[in-house]
């Protein structure tokens, strides 16, 4: 789950595998995958952002718990501050 701020200022939190999509409008819209919309404060980049660090979270914990058998198979740096999640991940990197 990610949390995301009402208008308002009341905090939410929203399953990010039910977005549909977000839109500024000026406000941010989000649109769930069951049609209901949420306006919320944060910006598309931001919300991206949250989905983003949502997933990588949920990839980082399979890939630790998926190797709690191999200790070995977790690079010592990632523990230590080493590469970022996505070398770890061997993710392809955002830059170009």
């Amino acid at each position: 789950m990610i949390i995301l701020t009402r208008l308002g200022g009341h905090e939410m939190a929203v399953n990010p595998d039910l977005i549909e999509r977000a839109e500024s409008t000026p406000d941010t819209v989000i649109t769930m995958l069951d049609g209901h919309k949420l306006v919320v404060a944060e910006s598309v980049d931001e919300v991206v952002d949250r989905v983003r660090r949502w997933r990588a979270s949920v990839a980082a914990e399979a890939f630790v718990i998926s190797h709690e058998e191999e200790p070995a198979a977790v690079p010592a740096a990632a523990v230590a501050g080493g590469p970022s999640l996505a070398q770890v991940l061997r993710m392809p990197s955002r830059e170009a």
